[in-house]
């Protein structure tokens, strides 16, 4: 299994009027997090898209157990449990500065082809660095 983590720090801009992370702004944590993971790998969205591989999201689902609030510092942990096929899929978890878990969430993406727009196999070389990991 790959493992990542990415710290983020809630802005006051991301909250709602009950002082809370709004639900919205979870998908750009997971953003930020999923490109940093891989990034860690030495793999680049942006030399995905130069290649001619987009990653349109396909599935996106969140738990929610307790808020995040402004100036929470929030680790993201992002995991990999399968090698990706046509598609990849990340899960994650969110840990308050109280070493809470405050939120599970999971995103799968499809690897496309900005040739025919039509699902295609993952680049090699990110098979490549998550061989490792994933036996």
């Amino acid at each position: 299994m790959f493992s990542f983590e990415q710290k983020i720090r809630v802005r006051y801009a991301e909250t709602d009027k009950m002082g809370y992370v709004y639900y919205g702004n979870y998908a750009t944590y997971f953003e930020v997090a999923r490109v940093e993971a891989l990034r860690s790998l030495d793999v680049s969205y942006k030399k995905m898209e130069e290649d001619g591989i987009i990653l349109p999201v396909y599935k996106y689902s969140n738990e929610f157990y307790k808020p995040a609030h402004y100036d929470d510092e929030l680790i993201i942990k992002t995991f990999i449990k399968e090698m990706p096929t046509t598609k990849i899929h990340f899960h994650f978890e969110i840990i308050n500065s109280k070493n809470e878990l405050i939120n599970k969430a999971e995103v799968t993406l499809v690897f496309v082809s900005l040739k025919n727009n039509k699902p295609c196999k993952p680049p090699q070389f990110l098979i490549s660095q998550l061989s490792s990991y994933l036996k």
